[in-house]
């Protein structure tokens, strides 16, 4: 999908109106996400040593 997005829109007047748009995507893409993620709960334990408490912030919203 996101080659499809990129492929139509040719050139881009900034890396940060390309960065932008990818985002979107990418936000569009999650949305229509219904599959669970591989291996999800060894990332997620990963994650924690990374980063602590702000995980378990976060982890709410996923």
């Amino acid at each position: 999908q996101i080659r499809k997005i990129t492929k139509t829109k040719g050139a881009f007047p900034s890396e940060q109106a390309l960065m932008k748009l990818m985002y979107l995507v990418i936000q569009n893409i999650s949305k229509k996400w219904t599959m669970p993620i591989h291996n999800w709960g060894i990332a997620l334990s990963q994650l924690y040593v990374k980063f602590g408490e702000r995980i378990l912030k976060e982890k709410n919203s996923f």
